[in-house]
């Protein structure tokens, strides 16, 4: 008798497995890969596999108390979709139900495999064909397709990080990451501890504060933190009597410039930056609050992501006595709580390991060419969307410094203008390809965050020339796709079957 998994893997495709295109997450990414490809390129046959059960990737993934956009939600969004709730700062469950809706508007819910995922892809240069393994619900599952688009990020959604805390695995309480978050843990009533300073943190304590006993944002050093308002009013002034699609495109581009030029200025100007943001906090805290002992950074204004404090909910509940801050160290953790550096002690019944992620190349996913592995961060970035010499891979990697999706959406543009142009010369591989001239290499990503710094070598190159120049500058990029860019700049067609380019 046949099994269960046998009869699945042999219909996965039901049509041999091959596809045009095969798009691993069905995030923001994956979803706007699959619109932009197949818009550009009418009547292409993809798939898009996703290891989840729904539709959103990361705003499905973290479900903790208060997540929310760390940036506008009208930059975040979609350009061909508008988003038409009031929030400029929306709540993550809003933004996975947005994605979810938007997929199923347009037709891509139906290309979804979910409960996939993706172990492996291996290039066949004979063939010039991709061979994607994955498992779909426990079943190994074989995926063939001219293409494959990595839709998956750079984090690792298997294991935030967490650093040795001496003691932890003496706490009589609950330790909790939110990256998996618990759907039955129980915080009313409860002293909560939330270790950590970054995005999460200035998110969670708030969420937490409403109902629990008392929350402790225990941080080692302080961040900078920006309030913003949840709702853009002159965006809603707008939408009295502008048409939906006008209103949304005006407040993108608000956003998206709002963005670069607050970016700008805290680069070129960090010691004006930084009095703008202590002005700011000072007149959102209580008076003789000690702003500068735990809201004065040692480092310059994005050297490290800033955090939105949406209301400035967080300044808020820290008025009303409601969260405490402490900057400090912790010496270990005991059944009852956290022993600091200082001496000073912090109760707790739950604590919350807000300590950040880790980053992972494409999600994980062994990549080949002929059976020999392709180490990502060995390899040049083209373009910030493929790898140097690696052939019909996309891979999307968004901004440090604005909202991912700007970054994604000019991806998939990038990937559909790609697939267009070697449909139109019955091109079957595409290869960037670096030549022989010199190339200086400099860091991907100027940021000092924790993530990037524990594991500065996880994803590809850049270069200090275009193409093969990795930016953080949306605007800088958008100039250049709209006036310098070429399809087949230092580009290597071919055809399957021809041992040399045409």
């Amino acid at each position: 008798m046949s099994s269960p998994c046998a009869a699945e893997t042999q219909s996965a495709g039901d049509d041999g497995c091959d596809y045009d295109l095969i798009i691993v997450g069905a995030g923001f990414s994956g979803i706007g890969a699959a619109f932009r490809i197949s818009q550009g390129n009418p009547g292409i046959r993809y798939r898009i596999l996703e290891r989840r059960d729904r539709v959103g990737g990361t705003w499905d993934l973290f479900r903790y108390p208060g997540v929310r956009s760390d940036s506008s939600i009208f930059a975040l969004s979609f350009p061909w979709e508008p988003w038409t709730r009031e929030e400029e700062v929306a709540d993550g469950a809003d933004i996975r139900d947005y994605l979810e809706n938007t997929a199923r508007k347009h037709g891509i819910f139906e290309h979804i495999r979910f409960r996939t995922q993706v172990h492996s892809a291996d290039w066949d240069s004979g063939t010039d064909m991709w061979t994607v393994r994955a498992s779909e619900d426990g079943c190994d599952t074989v995926h063939r397709a001219r293409f494959v688009f990595f839709g998956s990020g750079y984090y690792d959604y298997d294991a935030g990080y967490t650093p040795e805390f001496p003691g932890i695995g003496s706490f009589a309480g609950t330790v909790v990451h939110p990256q998996h978050w618990p759907e039955d843990l129980a915080c009313s009533g409860k002293k909560i501890v939330v270790i950590g300073s970054g995005a999460t943190a200035v998110s969670l304590v708030p969420a937490l504060a409403r109902t629990a006993a008392k929350v402790t944002m225990l941080q080692r050093s302080p961040g900078y933190l920006f309030a913003g308002a949840r709702v853009n009013p002159l965006v809603e002034f707008l939408r009295g009597f502008l048409p939906v699609n006008a209103t949304h495109r005006i407040a993108r581009f608000l956003a998206s410039t709002f963005e670069a030029l607050f970016w700008t200025l805290a680069r070129s100007a960090p010691a004006l930056t930084k009095r703008i943001l202590r002005t700011q906090n000072v007149s959102l805290l209580p008076p003789e609050y000690p702003v500068d002992l735990h809201f004065k950074p040692r480092y310059n204004p994005w050297d490290q992501r800033l955090c939105l404090v949406a209301d400035g909910d967080l300044f808020a509940a820290i008025s009303a006595g409601r969260v405490e801050m402490v900057t400090d160290h912790v010496d270990h953790i005991d059944a009852g709580g956290i022993a600091l550096t200082s001496g000073s002690r912090l109760d707790a019944d739950v604590i919350v390991t807000a300590t950040g992620l880790r980053l992972r190349a494409l999600g994980g996913v062994r990549v080949s060419i002929d059976g020999t592995e392709v180490k990502p961060q060995e390899r040049f970035s083209y373009k910030s969307f493929m790898l140097e010499d690696v052939p019909n891979l996309i891979w999307c990697i968004g901004y440090t410094n604005a909202s991912w999706t700007l970054r994604a959406d000019m991806t998939a543009r990038a990937a559909a203008r790609l697939i267009r142009y070697m449909r139109s010369k019955d091109y079957t591989r595409a290869s960037p390809h670096i030549g022989n001239a010199p190339v200086t290499e400099k860091p991907l990503w100027d940021l000092q965050a924790g993530y990037v710094l524990r594991n500065p070598h996880a994803l590809p190159k850049s270069a200090s020339r275009r193409p093969w120049i990795v930016r953080q500058n949306y605007f800088a990029d958008a100039l250049d796709s709209l006036m310098a860019d070429r399809v087949d700049e230092d580009m290597a067609f071919g055809r399957a079957g021809s041992l040399s380019d045409p």
